[in-house]
């Protein structure tokens, strides 16, 4: 039987490659087995499954890197929120999002009770993207979101317009003003 730190070949211990292996346990589940011994340092120490069992604990809060599962797809856009696997939302994460549903989705999903259809759209009302208070979400199908936005852009365009046009009045008066008043000390 082997003893725990010795170093063989690959080939010597039934390995098809002839670099270096050194016999180990499993710090875990105390598995003894052979790994690969690199730069004079064991590649790893615990066996696959307790590998993957550290891996996944690893994951989320008790990773230091972990920072609450919020973040942003981009500069001006939605705030994303990772989810669990066991959590009842996430099967409305998108297969390329690993698990982030946009929280303002995530927001009405938990206020109607039910995971939202890939087809409804949750509509911030004061148009500002990452202001996800339920008073300000509206959940819509695409066609009258589309309306809506629309709606939304006239308006804006409107009162911007109105507000150009108020400043010329106001421009135009005080121009008439002026020429009254030159016009009545030239006479």
């Amino acid at each position: 039987m082997y003893k725990i730190g010795e170093i063989k070949k690959g080939r010597e211990v039934g390995y098809n490659w002839g670099f270096s292996m050194i016999y180990v346990v499993c710090p875990d589940c105390g598995k003894y087995r052979w790994i690969p011994f690199i730069k004079d340092k064991p590649r790893g120490n615990r066996c696959r499954p307790c590998h993957m069992k550290y891996v996944n604990y690893c994951q989320r809060e008790n990773n230091p890197n972990w920072k609450g599962g919020r973040k942003k797809k981009g500069r001006n856009s939605y705030i994303l929120i990772h989810l669990a696997l066991d959590d009842f939302f996430r099967q409305m994460s998108s297969k390329g999002q690993k698990g982030y549903v946009a929280e303002h989705r995530l927001i009405m999903a938990k206020h109607m009770g039910r995971n939202l259809h890939s087809w409804e759209i949750v509509h911030h009302k004061n148009g500002i993207k990452d202001d996800n208070r339920i008073e300000n979400l509206q959940l819509v199908s695409d066609d009258k979101h589309k309306q809506i936005t629309i709606l939304e852009r006239k308006v804006i365009f409107l009162s911007e317009r109105v507000t150009v046009l108020e400043a010329k009045i106001t421009r135009l008066q005080a121009e008439k003003e002026n020429s009254f008043v030159v016009n009545r000390f030239t006479n």
